[in-house]
């Protein structure tokens, strides 16, 4: 659905051309919601904000649906902008105006008769759980009632896309949890393509079904965020997973170097998360085992489990053999 072939984009800064975007190549597909994550000034917000153009590109071409979007004229770009809804970090709400008005208001913009206002409004406060809130003003909403305001405003024109710059970062865990459940239960229903802009790996692994990863402007990683989150390639990734786990690398490395044996991250997917194979193949091979760290989860909708463990004794070679053949990945940290 939506396509960056070399797009970029750069600063006038003291005379001088900052890039805050490098050239990237990009496919996002129709009815997938898509993670961009990175830190401060990695160029997230800048990515997203061209595909409606809030910024201009500097150069390359960006085609939504086939077309390029960058060549649009000004009532070209007024008609996409209608097809793209937007939420944003800080709710951006109309402060003088209800919760119902907020939501009517680009309805008004575009010039839709009043009695269809009303019946969209009241459909998209059902939608997010606001109904009882509609003639509240937005100083007597919390912020995660303001955002599902700001979600319902950016649905009232039917979107195809929906874009969500750091829209959970200004809320609590419980809250964002909420949230994202509201985007998720969105996207099923409604098959909207959301683009998701976050410096929170834990907001990719509970919503996004795929992810790219910005470091300095460049694009550094992409890929199915199962992948990603659980094999990490790049530095920068896999120090997002790191925080994203509570774990210091460097500390639990120092701690193996006093563990015996052969060190494995095994990796279980699906199904194989909740089997009892590290048993069972521990038995079979004589192999002891000890745990040093793991956690089970999962990522959108699919259980994971990440373990990392000390094999001693019997067949180790089998018992890693054993994990294979069982469909489990296997990563040697230490022979």
């Amino acid at each position: 659905m939506i396509e960056f072939q070399r797009l970029h984009k750069s600063y006038a800064v003291g005379g001088r051309a900052i890039a805050a975007l490098q050239p990237l190549d990009l496919t996002i597909e129709a009815g997938e919601v898509f993670g961009i994550i990175g830190h401060s000034g990695a160029g997230k917000s800048t990515l997203i904000r061209l595909i409606n153009r809030l910024e201009e590109p500097s150069g390359g071409r960006l085609l939504i649906n086939g077309e390029d979007v960058t060549a649009l004229d000004a009532d070209g770009l007024r008609a996409l902008r209608r097809r793209i809804g937007m939420i944003f970090q800080h709710f951006n709400l109309l402060s003088s105006c209800t919760v119902a008005a907020n939501v009517a208001f680009p309805l008004e913009l575009a010039g839709t008769p009043r009695a269809e206002i009303d019946a969209r409004v009241a459909e998209l406060l059902h939608t997010v759980g606001l109904e009882a809130h509609a003639n509240k003003y937005p100083a007597q909403l919390s912020g995660g009632q303001k955002q599902r305001v700001g979600i319902a405003r950016a649905l009232a024109t039917r979107p195809q896309i929906l874009l969500c710059d750091e829209a959970t970062s200004a809320l609590d865990p419980q809250t964002t949890a909420s949230v994202l459940n509201l985007l998720g239960q969105i996207n099923r229903e409604l098959g909207l393509t959301i683009v998701l802009i976050t410096h929170e790996m834990d907001v990719i692994r509970r919503v996004c079904d795929r992810v790219a990863v910005l470091d300095a402007g460049a694009l550094v990683e992409t890929g199915p965020v199962t992948e990603v989150f659980l094999h990490p390639q790049h530095p920068t990734t896999r120090r997002f997973v790191s925080e994203s786990e509570h774990i210091d690398e460097g500390v639990l490395h120092k701690d193996f170097e006093a563990v015996a044996g052969r060190i494995v991250r095994l990796t279980f997917l699906g199904g194989d998360t909740y089997e009892p194979l590290l048993g069972r193949i521990a038995r079979d091979t004589g192999v002891d085992y000890n745990i040093l760290s793991g956690r089970i989860d999962r990522i959108k909708d699919t259980p994971y489990g990440q373990l990392t463990v000390s094999l001693v004794g019997g067949d180790v070679q089998a018992a890693q053999a054993g994990f294979v053949a069982a469909g489990v990945h296997v990563e040697e940290l230490r022979r």
